[in-house]
């Protein structure tokens, strides 16, 4: 595997990009939108300059990333020689099975094809393909050049090589990935979101701030970061969709979105992407 084409340049697109990149991978990162794709460039180096300022990344290093690194914004071409697809656009199901009905005319016929869908189901979006045993999950995590874990998630006609293949490209990633099997929300984000709808529900209840109930899971079970600031990152509307398709799928009232979580989202305060959602979030000039 030596060429990756990542489709979709927002904020896990671009940091999918990168990593693979700094891997040695080929890169070329797709949009429909000019204006996204300049924007990754952008936060691409911006990652790369910060990752050499604290001594975690050489010069050498962000100087070979940025020259494996590329922008297309045609599809055809920026998935013509890819042995490896990875999808990061909208989390919505029929957008994706558009998207991998497209690729199974556009790539070569042993390219593999892996959606980062966080918590859709895998063998759906396979199914609008002409090759559902090369469709696998891949599903990194935001911030994706910090963060470690990557879910394989394999279906039930998923081939054996083809997780085998992108299990060892995400170990050359610098991830540690698990593989999962295609179920609602896989592993991470039936656990993620419980704990993240929970904590909207003590803020509705006024149980504390919401700078208290992240300390009290950063502090008491030592999590990185609170479920209250990582859903400003994910993204309220994000973390509402996740929410809403879960619990339709698993019936369970764990799932069941707080009105608190609604009424943010209807008002447009959907994190840090928009200035304001649990927390206040300095917006850029």
């Amino acid at each position: 595997m030596n060429k990756i084409a990542v489709i979709g340049a927002g904020t896990m697109g671009h940091g999918i990009a990168q990593v693979a990149a700094m891997a040695g991978f080929d890169t070329t990162i797709y949009d429909v939108s000019s204006e996204a794709l300049d924007a990754a460039l952008a936060q691409i180096e911006q990652n790369l300059q910060g990752g050499v300022a604290r001594g975690k990344v050489t010069e050498q290093a962000a100087q070979d990333a940025r020259k494996r690194v590329h922008a297309d914004a045609a599809l055809s071409t920026a998935t013509a020689d890819a042995d490896l697809v990875i999808e990061a656009i909208v989390e919505d199901l029929e957008s994706k099975r558009r998207l991998f009905g497209e690729l199974s005319s556009l790539t070569k016929p042993d390219a593999i094809l892996a959606t980062n869908t966080s918590s859709l189901s895998v063998a759906a979006i396979a199914e609008a393909s002409d090759r559902p045993a090369a469709v696998v999950g891949m599903h990194f995590f935001n911030p994706v050049h910090i963060m470690k874990l990557v879910e394989v998630v394999r279906h039930d006609a998923t081939a054996d090589s083809v997780v085998e293949a992108i299990h060892r490209a995400a170990v050359r990633m610098g991830k540690d990935p698990i593989v999962v099997r295609d179920s609602p929300g896989f592993a991470s984000s039936r656990l993620g979101v419980v704990l993240g709808l929970e904590a909207i529900r003590m803020m509705e209840q006024g149980v504390a701030a919401p700078e208290d109930i992240d300390k009290a899971l950063e502090l008491g079970y030592g999590h990185p970061m609170g479920p209250l600031r990582l859903t400003d990152l994910v993204g309220l509307d994000v973390r509402l969709a996740i929410a809403e398709y879960l619990h339709a799928e698993l019936k369970d009232a764990h799932y069941e979105p707080p009105d608190l979580l609604r009424r943010k989202v209807a008002a447009g305060e959907l994190g840090k992407k928009t200035g304001k959602g649990f927390y206040e979030w300095p917006t850029s000039k």
